[in-house]
């Protein structure tokens, strides 16, 4: 993301307080009940993070109303407990450059670590008392579970289609951006704000993916290259895998040395580029009279422009 988008943002009437708020109840809702899960879940807060599920719960709210902290909290918990499932899934002993939460305390205190940070969520949102957000972000929580799914099914297998791949994208990333703006916006029926959510997340996780095959690290504090080593095809992988036999049999488990190298040669990143430029195109059409409409829009260039 954009440090100077996030830092132009500081500034906006209220957001600064949101935040401060947002952070306390965070710590306080994971430690209430204290113990090893709690300690995990402190951890894993103290990481840091750019907030920008709650950011756009904030940015999503009408005018005149007041931003839920309880949307805010739910639904960066609930990215949170994926973060420390995913690191466990995938044996990742990093994130954000800190040691992952399994490989310091074990895999069956991350697994539980994980289940309370999403039990913690749904219990915040559920003492709001509003029954429908609940089930907004219920129906988050299951996509992000089917995305999972889908990716082991995917692992491994350079002839994944670009189409199963971007559903793969929106049920893992974009249906909680999605969520965010659903709940922010107070579930009103005649927003567009989920689907501007939705396309946002897509065009993230897309810049995220070119990222893992650009930069020397990625966001997540791994080395780069971690979506080649472990079979994870994606869109720039899919499509350098189409025009080198290299790329192809490194993404479907064989030797991986100097494959990584070889993807930008086919011009596969920026060809991705170019579909998560039009996923943030879908998104900002998506806007329509917003408060913070010039914010969201920026949002749309940063989250592509990123250089982490």
């Amino acid at each position: 993301m954009s440090t100077a988008t996030l830092e132009a943002m500081r500034g906006l009437p209220g957001l600064h307080e949101y935040m401060d708020e947002l952070e306390g109840r965070l710590h306080e809702v994971v430690s209430v009940h204290g113990g090893l899960v709690s300690v995990v879940g402190e951890e894993a807060l103290s990481a840091g993070g750019k907030r920008l599920r709650p950011l756009l719960v904030f940015l999503s709210t009408p005018n005149g109303e007041q931003p839920s902290i309880a949307a805010g909290v739910a639904v960066e918990l609930v990215h949170m407990a994926t973060l420390v499932h995913d690191d466990l899934i995938d044996g990742a002993r990093l994130r954000r450059g800190r040691a992952a939460a399994w490989s310091t305390y074990g895999e069956a205190a991350a697994r539980a670590a994980g289940d309370y940070l999403f039990a913690r969520a749904f219990a915040a949102l559920a003492e709001a008392g509003n029954p429908g957000a609940v089930t907004v972000l219920a129906r988050a929580t299951l996509a992000l579970a089917r995305g999972e799914a889908l990716q082991r099914s995917q692992q491994g297998d350079p002839a994944t289609s670009v189409e199963s791949y971007l559903e793969r994208c929106a049920l893992k990333t974009g249906t909680l951006f999605e969520a965010a703006c659903i709940l922010g916006a107070g579930l009103a029926p005649e927003s567009r704000l989920g689907d501007f959510g939705l396309w946002l997340g897509v065009a993230f996780q897309i810049a995220d993916d070119i990222l893992d095959c650009a930069d020397n690290r990625s966001e997540t504090g791994k080395l780069a290259g971690t979506d080649l080593r472990e079979g994870t095809p994606t869109l720039p992988l899919l499509l350098a895998a189409r025009q080198d036999e290299v790329i192809r049999v490194a993404l479907a488990g064989g030797p991986s040395e100097g494959a990584l190298a070889r993807v930008a040669a086919t011009g596969a990143l920026e060809e991705s580029r170019e579909v998560a430029l039009d996923y943030a195109s879908r998104a900002r059409a998506c806007l329509n009279g917003e408060v913070f409409r010039e914010e969201l829009e920026a949002l749309t260039h940063a989250v592509v422009n990123r250089e982490r």
